[in-house]
Order: structure tokens, then sequence, then C-alpha cells
């Protein structure tokens, strides 16, 4: 069974990616700087399927054979630089954006780089980063009753880990892969994502993105 560790994955938004894996065969492990409040996250989630959750440290987390980084995005970089040796040569999957609330709004912040990926790109040189999971609920995500059914638009530099990553989202129940392309594209998506929260925010929804067309 494939492992995947989620880097701050006790927020909402890595414990929706967990479930999900975890409905799809994954084995996940929920990785904190907090040890015993990751493995009561996992204790509280709510799965189907032959997967599992754990719960354990950033340090386990990254231990596993592909790495997904769900942590606040001004801890993002700090956590990755810690781990970078045990992310070498690995597929890491960066779900973060850079944002920051405003009255009802949500509104993007602009990286030096351009984006939290770049961002985490420029700190693991010697890891492959793979953009995904941005634009979607977290409380319908970890829902598995709901009836979500959002596409996860994908983007990379290197075309292998793009199309690893598609096939493991297209597993996941919900959800299909759409690859966007390169990283050129991260800026975009990452800051579309201050729209997708804002539009929720005021219309008390949990709309997300759904490509028309494919």
């Amino acid at each position: 069974m494939a492992t995947v560790g989620i880097l701050g994955g006790t927020g909402p938004a890595g414990r929706g990616v967990a479930a999900r894996l975890a409905s799809a065969g994954y084995a996940v492990v929920l990785g904190s700087r907090d040890a015993d409040r990751a493995k009561s996250t996992a204790r509280g989630l709510t799965l189907r399927g032959e997967g599992t959750v754990d719960g354990g440290t950033n340090e386990e987390a990254a231990a596993c054979n592909l790495v997904v980084v769900a942590t606040p995005w001004d801890s993002a970089i700090a956590t990755v630089s810690a781990l970078r040796q045990m992310l070498k040569g690995k597929i890491v999957i960066s779900m973060v954006n850079a944002l920051t609330r405003e009255g009802r709004e949500m509104v993007a912040l602009y990286p030096s780089r351009g984006s939290m990926s770049a961002q985490i790109a420029h700190a693991l040189p010697e890891s492959v980063v793979v953009g995904a999971f941005h634009h979607l609920p977290a409380a319908q995500m970890e829902d598995l009753d709901s009836s979500l059914d959002a596409d996860v638009l994908i983007f990379s530099d290197d075309d292998d880990a793009r199309r690893q990553v598609a096939d493991m989202v297209d597993h996941m129940p919900g959800l299909r892969a759409v690859i966007a392309g390169s990283m050129s594209l991260a800026s975009p998506i990452e800051a579309f994502t201050a729209v997708c929260i804002s539009i929720n925010i005021r219309h008390k929804a949990h709309s997300y993105v759904k490509m028309a067309g494919l």
C-alpha cells in the first residue's frame, strides 16, 4: 500500500485530503509538531475503504513515499526546510495558498518567487514539487457523504510527477484530476483560491471548481 504523509495535516484542509486518500486505499500519516494532537485528529476522522490514517510527527509524515504540504502558508518554508534531507528525491505536493482576510473577503498575497509552490521548490531543490488541492472546500472534503464533484488543477515542471499525482487524485472519491501545466501557472492558480473562499463567505456556500468541456 502506497503511503502519503501530510505535513501540518491536522487542519481542515489536511484532514479532508487524508479522509479521501484513505478512501482510495492509501495509508496516510497526519504529521504535526504535536504528535499527540495528530493522533487524536486521526482517530476522530470518519473513514471508508481499505486505507488508514495515523497521526504522528512531521518527520514521520516526511518518511512516506509521497508528501503533501498542508501547513499554514507562513510556516510552510520553515517546515519543509527542516525536512529537506528526508524529502530528497520525493514528490512533494504543495496545497499551500498565501492568503489574508480583509473584511468579508480573502486577498491573495504574492511571495517573492510569485507563489508558495515556487517558494517550496526553491527550499527543496532536490525534491519534485507539484501543486494540487488548492480550490477545495475543506468541510466537504472531510465529509465523505457530501456530494462533492470537484476538479483538482495540477501543475509542475515535471511531467511524470504531474501524471503520478493526477493518477492518485483520480482514485480519490469526488475528485477529478485536471493537469493544468507547468509551474508558471502556480501564481494564478493559488491566487484564485482567494476568489473561491470569498464567494463562499459571501454566499454562505461550499462551491468549488469544475471545468466544463473536458
